[in-house]
């Protein structure tokens, strides 16, 4: 080990001293930690370790050390019992909690000790006893701040992985669910768990997600954030690849198409993979709202994503290049608008466009309540000035305005944030070759997500390639009754959500 920590892959010796002045060093300066020394019988002397503040010291007293006490009053202060099979009958016998394993490791006792588990050792046993006590302070089951819905469950994610588990087995409560847990982080060691449904999950997917996650190997893992990162196929690709979720119920929802969920201990992001280009454009709403009204709102999304990705571009290129394709009025009143304004089109747009960014970014950073006073208040001191100083025109800041509440629309926060980083790339080329520079741009774009890829699913299905038994999930949504079947990329297995047609029927009009 580095800087002189002992070695701590050694046997536990089951001399007490021995063990716990080993442990006493690989422990040093650690405060919490707590070695609480007893007698168990007449000359039996032993040990509990745990980290104060780490475990339920509710559970510890009731379920470990009243047991271990009394037990030692009745049975060891008669005659000194037998150290062979002591540590099974502790455990089998007399500990009462609920979770009760052993070891022979040094370096099993700290680990446990360090996950917040109660070690037990005794004096004569080379093993060790680790009871699971864990209790510490965690945030309660709150409504997702960044997935509001108006209809639907208010549950979402914590910090704490159990949790997480518990409210997707509430949903899903079948054999099939399978839970895989692992460790990741050399000096973390943060617990994650892969969630898929067998039987419904392509194996294929599987056993790449198995792949790709145990093969990190890092000094630790903080939030979902690193693993993502660590995980998907295009490393230099503007696009997530992976989607990510606060709400238990999309996580089930995706489960149930036969994708893999990856959670992580420390954070309430759970990760979802393969991932679509359409699904990140969908919202956990879409299915609870009547198909109507899910259609449309889909629609509208995409409309505004469009403009969200080219209405500035659009307006440098026309203005700059093209002023004969605008009406003649439109054209006398933008030119009037910027007869004051010293800067091209393509330097105003740019400099609206990166202070509206930096007063967002502000709005995100400060306090909840000034952050948005910060924002809305900002935007219009600084556009009113602007325009009355002459610095940009009255139809650039409409241009702006109308382009930052389109980002917002985007259900999916990592694909709205790529979606505003393209902006200023298609404004560049709209500002230097005009309309065939945003026709160039869309194009590189298009080629782009065509080859992408998100754990070998195409990122452009069900479009490109073509399943046209998708599509009635992509740009639209069909009504439950006709949504038959399942992704085809990503059940394989289990393609029929449904048996026969659940259609409704009028019911008949009798004569």
């Amino acid at each position: 080990m580095e800087h002189g920590t002992p070695p701590i892959n050694e046997l536990v010796s089951g001399k007490l001293a021995q063990d716990m002045g080993l442990l006493k060093t690989i422990l040093d300066r650690s405060s919490d930690i707590v070695f609480r020394e007893f007698q168990l019988g007449d000359a039996q002397t032993a040990v509990i370790i745990f980290l104060d503040g780490m475990v339920n010291t509710i559970i510890v007293d009731s379920d470990i050390m009243q047991p271990l006490l009394k037990y030692g009053e009745t049975m060891l202060q008669k005659s000194r019992l037998s150290l062979t099979g002591l540590e099974t009958l502790l455990q089998n016998q007399v500990i009462t909690a609920a979770q009760v394993n052993s070891g022979e490791r040094i370096q099993e006792v700290v680990d446990h000790v360090l996950c917040g588990d109660t070690v037990l050792l005794i004096d004569g046993v080379n093993k060790a006893l680790f009871i699971s006590a864990k209790g510490w302070g965690k945030r309660a089951v709150e409504e997702p701040a960044t997935e509001a819905v108006i209809r639907g469950p208010r549950e979402g994610f914590t910090e704490n992985l159990l949790t997480n588990i518990s409210l997707i087995r509430r949903r899903l409560r079948t054999p099939q669910l399978k839970i895989e847990g692992l460790q990741l982080g050399q000096l973390s060691k943060t617990d994650v768990a892969i969630a898929y449904l067998e039987g419904i999950a392509d194996d294929a997917i599987i056993a790449e997600v198995r792949e790709r996650v145990g093969r990190i190997d890092i000094d630790a893992i903080l939030e979902s954030g690193y693993v993502e990162e660590l995980i998907e196929d295009n490393s230099y690709s503007i696009f997530p690849q992976v989607n990510y979720t606060e709400r238990p119920d999309k996580i089930v929802a995706n489960l149930l198409e036969g994708k893999v969920g990856i959670l992580i201990d420390n954070t309430p992001f759970a990760l979802i993979v393969p991932v679509t280009f359409f699904e990140m454009m969908q919202a956990s709403e879409d299915y609870y709202q009547r198909y109507v009204i899910s259609t449309l709102i889909r629609l509208l999304r995409y409309l505004f994503l469009i403009i969200a990705l080219l209405l500035p571009s659009l307006y440098i290129a026309l203005l700059t290049f093209h002023q004969e394709m605008l009406p003649t009025s439109l054209l006398l009143s933008a030119a009037a608008s910027r007869e004051a304004v010293p800067f091209p089109a393509i330097v105003e747009a740019l400099l609206m466009e990166i202070s509206f960014e930096a007063l967002r970014e502000a709005g995100v950073r400060l306090p909840r309540p000034v952050g948005q006073s910060v924002s809305i208040v900002g935007a219009l001191v600084i556009g009113e000035a602007s325009v009355s100083a002459g610095i940009v025109s009255a139809p650039m800041v409409i241009i702006v305005s109308i382009t930052g509440i389109a980002s917002f629309i985007i259900p999916s926060y990592s694909q709205a944030i790529t979606i505003r980083l393209l902006r200023f790339p298609m404004m560049i080329l709209a500002g230097t070759l005009g309309l065939y520079g945003v026709l160039l741009g869309v194009l590189f774009i298009l080629i782009h997500m065509a080859r992408l890829r998100s754990f070998g699913v195409p990122y452009l299905s069900p479009l490109a390639p073509m399943h046209a038994s998708d599509l009635k999930d992509a740009l639209v949504r069909v009504p439950w009754w006709g949504m038959v079947r399942r992704s085809t990329e990503t059940s394989k297995n289990n393609p029929r959500r449904m048996k026969g047609s659940l259609r409704p029927r009028p019911p008949k009009r009798g004569g």
